[in-house]
């Protein structure tokens, strides 16, 4: 209760919640990928289930955070490169994301219907083993986060059980629209391989600032909306017209 009248804790809160909406967003838009390749009656389920693994992966993580801390211990060098046990999980990791990037690239452009790598259905219990894979390392990288921006864990999980609610509010609309529009799913791919890369670098003590990315990634899909927009308005203007509509007669 006394966190509740304590302002700097409110403040920890809304930081700290988009924060980890903004992180989020990566581990959304896999997930959306994913799911596109069930039938359609089953990929509400698989995302809310997917979500709520990330939720319950990134709690159990806030709760071994001496485990998170003693993670950042070198366990030995590569190339003058100190290796801890969660730069191994950012590159195994990064190198998962790169392989299911490239594969759904190759799907999508040589699928066996030619157009879509939904022609390539996947089982149920496939999709929700990748969707945990990627959740943890997502989860790794996002309580690292939260253990630096709160002190409290009340906070941190707080803003984590609000963060994930948030997402699964917008995550069905967003797979139905990286669905419905292939070169925004492609968008999508690319971006997720460069998440692969960076990952990886990470994992190697070569850190570059994520906020790069997010801007690359938010003006990319501000040109693609413009894009879809026009490609509408041609749409209309060649539609065939109508002889029995008013506008059309005499």
């Amino acid at each position: 209760m006394e966190l509740l009248t304590q302002p700097e804790a409110w403040l920890a809160f809304l930081t700290l919640t988009v924060l980890e909406l903004v992180l989020g967003i990566d581990n959304v838009i896999f997930i959306a990928i994913l799911v596109d390749k069930l039938p359609m009656e089953l990929r509400e389920r698989a995302r809310k289930i997917g979500l709520g693994v990330a939720m319950l992966a990134r709690v159990g993580l806030l709760f071994g955070i001496t485990w998170i801390v003693g993670a950042t211990a070198p366990l030995f060098n590569i190339m003058g490169n100190d290796i801890s046990a969660r730069d191994l999980i950012l590159i195994a990791g990064g190198l998962f994301l790169l392989y299911k990037s490239t594969k759904e690239v190759d799907q999508l452009l040589e699928g066996e219907e030619g157009h879509s790598s939904s022609a390539v259905k996947a089982t149920f219990a496939a999709v929700l083993t990748q969707i945990v894979i990627i959740d943890i390392v997502f989860s790794f990288d996002s309580i690292i986060t939260a253990v630096g921006m709160a002190k409290d864990i009340a906070v941190m999980i707080a803003a984590v059980i609000t963060s994930v609610a948030l997402m699964m509010v917008f995550a069905g609309s967003i797979s139905r629209f990286v669905s419905a529009h292939p070169t925004v799913k492609m968008l999508a791919l690319s971006f997720l391989f460069v998440i692969g890369v960076l990952l990886i670098a990470d994992g190697f003590d070569h850190h570059v600032p994520k906020g790069y990315i997010y801007f690359a990634m938010a003006f990319s899909v501000t040109v693609e909306m413009l894009n879809i927009r026009v490609r509408r308005a041609k749409g209309k203007k060649t539609r065939p017209v109508d002889l029995h509509e008013p506008y059309a007669k005499g």
